[in-house]
């Protein structure tokens, strides 16, 4: 008899009802995007009656995306901690513990709760998509193609964060094994559940889809910092693709779009469009959320918070500007060689309490309102660095590095034997990624692509086992919400 978690089958089922509902009104300028006013209701009949209603849907879809449980900081938080970047010091249930550890089961809460919120934004983008499509004579054709092309990015995000937790990675077969029930159209009753599982690669095939449509119908700026930041214009679909590519393993395409929106030498930035590139203290885009550095990141506020036990800073900051829910394990990058004291990554970032080093790059205080940075033009520049080095590249590799190493340690130098080969340049770019990237929800996704073995971690009195590509442990299995709703599995 399959163990059925009963209270999250009830919310799976009420959340399918809520999704029946009338969408909802939601601000659009940048004063109201940072501190909301209460959301009317507007019956789903006049939803998008006026283009101020129909813009108000969009936002909302963003909303929808930065669910606690979600974007609003869960989907970071899970993808770190499964690495061996960090201890668990307090063994919190509620706060990821068996994700640590590497035994959730179908009915674990957050196989469960962030399973639910993904596809309950996919299905609030689908029925906007429709909803526009019904009403596209209400609305200005280039806002008509702007707006969808921005649902199409998001859904493209939100299927991307799914397959690589729930699914097997890609390079594992070529995108052979079970992916996800891939949910295109809206839905607005439960008459549809039943729906059976893609391949990872035909997931992979509608992510590249939706986010080759974002890139033909994006903005190539929208027209102020914030709105350049918090909302999708055509580098940020760019951006994710490299990020796609990579986890496809197919390193020329993820070189052939980064050099859409690298260029230069020893500094980079994007030659069109918004005008990315790095900032020149690495602490920066991480108090100033705004800048050219922050590709796309989810917005917070006062009045706008992640809630309660889903923000980064309350994870991982030490108490009392955080709980010290997470410690930087010794073992880990932390503690690296070729991570020196003097890199400005480790004296502005990495402090200690207790003991222990603890990560700060998130240092807004309670309700701890740090954007949540989904991506970054330093992740786009790592991206293309290992593509480049995988395909032979290594003077491009070694030039994109730098670039990353060298804004936060001026006089670093690689050891010879570090960029020498293709294998060893390889490696040191994935260490960068590491150190750069850290708590930003890369390092469980990059051991699963480059098909790696989770390694075992100990500490605070308990510990994780090392889990091998082929154990049944090195993704999260399909929750118990869905099995339980959905017969065609």
């Amino acid at each position: 008899m399959k163990n059925i978690n009963i209270k999250a089958r009830k919310h799976y089922l009420l959340k399918m009802a809520f999704l029946a509902l009338p969408l909802t009104f939601v601000a659009c300028d940048t004063e109201e995007l940072l501190n909301p006013v209460p959301e009317t209701s507007i019956s789903d009949k006049n939803a998008f009656d006026t283009p101020a209603r129909i813009l108000g849907q969009v936002n909302g879809l963003y909303d929808a995306m930065k669910d606690g449980q979600f974007y609003g900081g869960r989907v970071l938080v899970y993808n770190e901690i499964r690495g061996e970047e960090y201890i668990n010091r307090l063994t919190n249930g509620v706060t990821g513990l068996q994700t640590w550890q590497q035994n959730v089961q179908a009915g674990t809460n957050e196989v469960q709760n962030l399973w639910g919120s993904a596809y309950a934004a996919i299905n609030r983008i689908n029925v906007f998509l429709q909803g526009l499509e019904d009403n596209k004579a209400k609305i200005d054709p280039a806002l008509y193609t702007q707006y969808q092309a921005e649902a199409k990015f998001l859904r493209a995000l939100a299927y991307h964060s799914l397959v690589t937790l729930y699914a097997k990675p890609f390079t594992a077969d070529n995108g052979a094994s079970p992916g996800l029930p891939l949910r295109l159209q809206a839905e607005t009753s439960t008459a549809n559940n039943d729906l059976a599982r893609s391949t990872v690669a035909q997931v992979y095939a509608q992510i590249l889809n939706d986010l080759n449509d974002a890139e033909a119908g994006l903005l190539l700026t929208n027209g102020s910092d914030l709105l350049n930041t918090t909302r999708a214009h055509k580098n940020t679909a760019i951006a994710l693709k490299t990020r796609v590519y990579l986890h496809m393993g197919n390193y020329a395409k993820v070189v052939e779009e980064a050099q859409k929106i690298v260029a230069g030498t020893v500094t980079f930035s994007a030659p069109t469009g918004v005008p990315h590139a790095l900032q020149a203290d690495v602490a920066v885009p991480f108090a100033n959320y705004t800048t050219t550095e922050s590709v796309f990141s989810m917005p917070m506020s006062d009045l706008d918070a992640p809630g309660t036990q889903n923000q980064l800073g309350y994870y991982f900051n030490a108490a009392p500007t955080g709980n010290g829910e997470y410690y930087l394990n010794t073992a880990g990058i932390v503690n690296d060689a070729a991570w020196p004291e003097t890199d400005a990554r480790k004296t502005k970032f990495i402090v200690t309490a207790g003991g222990n080093k603890y990560l700060q790059k998130f240092s807004k205080p309670t309700p701890f309102t740090d954007y949540v940075p989904v991506i970054r033009y330093a992740e786009v520049l790592l991206n293309y660095a290992e593509a480049a080095a995988r395909t032979n590249d290594l003077p491009k590799a070694i030039e994109l590095v730098s670039a990353v190493r060298h804004r936060a340690d001026a006089t670093y130098v690689f050891p010879v034997e570090a960029i020498a080969t293709q294998e060893a340049l390889v490696n040191t770019i994935l260490k960068e990624r590491r150190i750069e990237l850290l708590g930003e929800g890369f390092r469980s996704l990059d051991i699963t692509r480059t098909l790696q073995t989770f390694p075992e971690k100990v500490g605070s009195g308990i510990s994780a086992p090392a889990v091998a590509p082929s154990s049944s442990d090195y993704v999260w299995p399909m929750p118990n919400s869905e099995v339980a709703t959905n017969k065609a599995l």
